[in-house]
């Protein structure tokens, strides 16, 4: 797959611009019906600028057809995305739109963008209308179900994944993937977090390919029974593939367990980190280059974008380290996950059960008044697709 970057501007750093350019031409004499003209150029400008996508979406798009929007935590190049957005528009059942990270946001939680600008441009996935973010997985869900860079806001499902690494126990509340479900269901939307159980020396990039094997009948049973009014209402599921795809056990309704990796933080020597401590983002250097340009610009927009950027968290204390000015020490350190063993045996554990290669169905809640509800009702569901698989398996045997 191959990405298309747009390098638009901002609208609000176009807007800055053309502002200040408006304000110098009226300090040199310019009439008033010039300054008329040029602020409605700028007004058509700043209104092209700030919908970039309607016009691509209405044209892609087959209104007979239900809208189905993807989105992951590993980044829209990711072959787990890839692998799914590609099958889904060779169904030729759906229209089908993507709005992922540009890059890797595995990781990330339900965390979200704000005070700061994230640009978007449009990407290449053949059959698909697809936009790359440079945000998080819930930033793009949010941004995708807004009616801001879509000509609609509610899809009928959308689906995160499929994403390289299970995401099972307490690894829900730090996975992306996870989370752009969630935040679909937060807006009431039907939504599925799909992930494979990817393992270091044993998984590869096929494997993706056997996972939306796998997933592809659950997001056809659950689109056709959306449409049929009979899905679960308010549910979200995480389905966890194991790590052989196609040699699954079959499918498991299950519990979310308390596993979760070991984090490991290591301290890292000063003089392998860079010594800047400080790297400047791609807007932060935008803005830099604007304000070099022009100071009323950096001030109307420019320099205020830096000023909200997040800064790199760095962790001050008084061990042994390089001393500063002020007779504080600077240290730096990395988190990593291991992985441990598990002693909890019981079956209906989301983990568990992949281990022992089922896929797992884990429901997803926001609502704990409704979760019992929610759960029969899922549990029904997916008993039925359980069935209806095996059924369609004897019936190719014989």
């Amino acid at each position: 797959m191959t990405s298309v970057k747009n390098n638009f501007l901002p609208p609000g750093l176009v807007s800055n611009l053309e502002e200040v350019l408006l304000s110098k031409k009226k300090k040199n004499g310019n009439s008033g019906d010039d300054d008329d003209e040029n602020k409605k150029k700028t007004d058509e400008k700043t209104d092209e600028s700030a919908e970039p996508s309607t016009s691509d979406s209405v044209e892609n798009s087959d209104s007979s057809k239900p809208i189905v929007l993807v989105t992951n935590g590993d980044g829209i190049e990711s072959p787990g995305l890839v692998y799914l957005v590609e099958a889904l528009v060779r169904e030729g059942l759906y229209n089908v739109h993507v709005c992922a990270p540009q890059s890797d946001k595995s990781v990330s939680g339900h965390s979200v963008t704000l005070q700061e600008t994230i640009a978007v441009n449009s990407a290449e996935i053949s059959g698909a209308t697809a936009y790359e973010v440079s945000g998080t997985p819930v930033d793009c869900v949010s941004l995708a179900l807004s009616g801001a860079l879509f000509s609609w806001s509610k899809p009928l499902l959308v689906i995160s994944g499929i994403n390289r690494g299970s995401s099972c126990g307490h690894h829900m509340f730090y996975s992306g993937v996870v989370a752009g479900a969630r935040e679909a269901l937060i807006s009431g939307v039907p939504s599925l977090s799909i992930s494979l159980n990817w393992k270091k020396d044993e998984s590869q990039e096929s494997h993706f390919k056997d996972a939306v094997t796998v997933c592809l009948p659950l997001v056809n049973a659950a689109i056709r029974d959306i449409e049929k009014g009979i899905f679960p209402k308010s549910c979200a599921l995480d389905i966890e593939i194991p790590t052989a795809p196609l040699t699954n056990k079959g499918i498991k309704f299950t519990k979310q367990s308390v596993w979760r990796s070991t984090p490991c933080w290591q301290a890292v020597s000063a003089n392998r980190h860079p010594s800047a401590g400080h790297f400047m983002s791609n807007q932060q250097s935008l803005g830099i280059q604007l304000a070099q340009l022009s100071r009323d610009a950096s001030a109307a927009g420019a320099a205020r974008r830096i000023t909200t950027q997040k800064k790199n968290v760095e962790i001050e204390s008084v061990g042994a380290a390089a001393k500063s000015g002020t007779n504080r020490v600077k240290k730096y350190f990395r988190l990593e996950f291991l992985d441990k063993e598990q002693e909890d045996t019981d079956e209906d554990l989301d983990f568990r059960a992949l281990e022992n290669g089922f896929v797992a169905i884990t429901l997803l809640s926001v609502n704990l008044n409704s979760e019992s509800d929610t759960r029969a009702a899922a549990l029904d569901w997916i008993s039925a697709q359980r069935l209806g698989n095996q059924e369609s398996s004897s019936s190719m045997q014989s």
